[in-house]
């Protein structure tokens, strides 16, 4: 499946694991390194801790325009200089779930604007943002991020934006690992 991903944290992957942070909820074993695959992985190398696993699909929560807007400036993965990444696997609660979708729009929008906030630091910032709620994984997303070391501080501002938002009420458990790439 072209659209599947899974991040397998072990002793193997191009992905260095600089730190596993634990921003909210029971964290993920400290690994060595991440392997990226493009693919569904059904059995655990032996020399691997974990693995999470997610989906790229259609954009839930932003309208057209929205989507147009992201797509003129949103950077593509895997660019020589984005030696950095962040693995950030996100939880919601039950009470997210519970409403209806144009309910959540409205705070991860207009409340939170998340759209509008992660526009300021693109094309700095490359993201993929992969489901998990409809596989049964652990998470509901995994959100990929890539950039330059000149970019860690708009990440870090972006991050702590998102944090202080009215959708990141909802949130149950949240993991932050940082990483870098082999040269």
């Amino acid at each position: 499946m072209k659209n599947r991903y899974s991040f397998i944290g072990g002793k193997q992957g191009t992905w260095r694991v600089l730190d596993v942070r634990g921003i909210l909820g029971i964290s993920l074993e400290l690994v060595e390194r991440i392997n990226v695959v493009n693919d569904a992985v059904t059995k655990l190398p032996s020399d691997s801790l974990w693995t999470l696993q997610g989906f790229s699909s259609n954009v839930r929560y932003a309208v057209r325009d929205e989507i147009n807007v992201l797509q003129a400036v949103q950077p593509v993965l895997n660019r020589s200089e984005a030696v950095l990444a962040v693995l950030i696997p996100i939880k919601k609660s039950a009470q997210w779930w519970e409403m209806p979708q144009d309910e959540r729009r409205a705070i991860f929008e207009e409340e939170s604007h998340h759209t509008a906030n992660g526009l300021e630091y693109l094309p700095g910032v490359a993201r993929r943002l992969l489901h998990c709620r409809d596989i049964e994984e652990p998470f509901d997303f995994l959100t990929w991020f890539e950039f330059a070391p000149e970019h860690t501080k708009g990440f870090d501002e972006l991050l702590l934006r998102m944090r202080a938002s009215k959708e990141w009420e909802y949130v149950e458990r949240e993991i932050e690992i940082r990483l870098e790439r082999d040269e």
